[in-house]
């Protein structure tokens, strides 16, 4: 059975991109539209009262939120201990993520269809008694002239050459009737989707077709499952540094211009390149090595689909940035305002915290129906973006922001001069009037001996 991974990265693709425009229309026009018609209702049985004295004491009540909750507390532990906690958090993401550089990339193909099945069963036995290769052999089309004394030549070379080879079974030539096209086709006696079977393809294209045909006047293809799947693997890794260049460096023009600030964008890739890292390295540790794949009901294999790091790599930056860009928004309106670094730290993360960690687990539900279902290559796809949204929702927001933004204090808004004539716009609209006097935050007790409050004493932070 052959399943071309081209056609499913294309249509998982094709169907994200529609997704992603009906969601941008909707939230364009659908959306202001019902807003509209619906007015103030929108916030019916607990409606608000938007006037004056509500926004005059809207800083009080930040304040007060820096104490308040599970939220509160986490962050103020994090802030009094920045660099352990920032050790820790680094320490374990990486640790997650080295696995990744033992990945083996391929094609699952049949090996990843559940257990019981009449297709799988078929291929088993045909691999116990024959060989797998035999459903995949490997052509090559050789467009000549048969006639010729050197295509002749070549042909024959060829075939000796395979016949020599324990990697290929019994080979056949068939001409056309114009004498001008022949098919040379060769069982592999191994897994066609195997990294044995891509090398084979490899040396074939490489070595034994060029020294075969050379000086002749022919043209000769290599196809087949076997060399359609190295292709494809040849050209997803040709792609994937275009691909991370574009996304990494429009996502740190976006978040320059929209926070206007050199650090802020550059910590926010690394961090999401450090959850999707850890996602790499659990995939490949959980499927590939089978450390805890018995646990979590999935089933091991040899291989991890070729277009999956890609593909988990665009959902994921785009998931966890959405995260970044939602919580440093609050941050930054807070900070406008108080030029006060630790105490923005914790108003952001306590009025987000809710709302951030709800999506996050929705969205970790439904991956988690991915992973839950009996075809691998779900699986993986599955249990890859439900674990990276879980890390990017806990370790990065509650520990790696916080303690970052508490070590380089008011250095995270650091804008040079010579970048003021990048555009300058405020994303969540107009502020808040900067007339309102913010109250002098009281300081925070330490949680031992040797700490140093978070909030209302200098702690390399800036914080005034």
């Amino acid at each position: 059975m052959f399943i071309a991974p081209g056609s499913i990265f294309r249509s998982v693709g094709i169907g994200a991109v529609l997704v992603v425009i009906v969601a941008i229309l909707a939230t364009l026009f659908l959306m202001p539209a019902l807003h509209s018609l619906i007015g103030d209702t929108i916030d019916w049985p607990r409606k608000r009262r938007y006037n004056s004295k509500t926004i005059a004491t809207q800083t009080a009540r930040d304040h007060e939120t820096i104490h308040a909750g599970f939220w509160g507390r986490v962050t103020r532990i994090v802030m009094s201990h920045p660099v352990i906690s920032l050790v820790l958090s680094v320490t374990l993401l990486v640790g997650l993520a080295l696995p990744y550089f033992d990945i083996k990339s391929g094609s699952i193909g049949v090996s990843g269809l559940p257990e019981g099945t009449e297709t799988r069963a078929a291929y088993e036995i045909l691999q116990r008694d024959f060989a797998a290769g035999t459903v995949a052999p490997v052509e090559i089309v050789v467009d000549g002239n048969l006639a010729d004394a050197t295509v002749s030549a070549g042909i024959q070379a060829l075939v000796a050459e395979l016949e020599a080879d324990s990697t290929f079974g019994p080979v056949t030539v068939t001409p056309n009737g114009a004498g001008d096209l022949a098919l040379v086709s060769a069982p592999l006696t191994i897994a066609p989707d195997g990294p044995e079977s891509f090398d084979t393809i490899d040396r074939l294209r490489d070595t034994v077709i060029p020294a075969g045909f050379e000086g002749s006047s022919a043209e000769v293809f290599v196809i087949g499952q076997t060399a359609y799947i190295t292709d494809f693997n040849d050209a997803t890794d040709a792609g994937t540094p275009l691909v991370f260049a574009f996304v990494l460096g429009m996502s740190f023009l976006l978040l320059l211009i929209a926070f206007r600030s050199i650090v802020v964008p550059a910590k926010a890739i690394l961090m999401n390149l450090l959850s999707v890292g850890a996602a790499y390295g659990a995939i490949v540790l959980v499927f590939q090595k089978g450390v805890g794949a018995d646990l979590l009901g999935f089933q091991q294999v040899d291989t991890i689909e070729s277009w999956l790091p890609l593909f988990l790599f665009c959902v994921l930056f785009g998931l966890s940035m959405d995260y970044h860009v939602f919580l440093l928004s609050r941050v930054k309106e807070h900070y406008d305002l108080t030029k006060r670094n630790g105490e923005s730290v914790a108003i952001g993360l306590q009025s987000t915290a809710k709302l951030i960690t709800g999506a996050a687990l929705i969205m970790v539900a439904v991956f988690s129906g991915f992973a839950a279902g009996s075809l691998v290559s779900l699986q993986q796809v599955g249990f890859g973006l439900a674990f990276a949204v879980l890390l990017d929702a806990t370790i990065v927001r509650t520990v790696l922001v916080p303690a970052s933004m508490a070590l380089l204090g008011d250095r995270n808004w650091y804008f040079p001069r010579w970048l003021e004539w990048l555009p300058n716009f405020n994303i969540e609209g107009a502020p808040r009037p900067a007339t309102v006097a913010a109250p002098k935050p009281e300081p925070v007790p330490a949680l031992d001996p040797v700490a140093v409050p978070v909030f209302g004493i200098a702690m390399n932070s800036g914080d005034d």
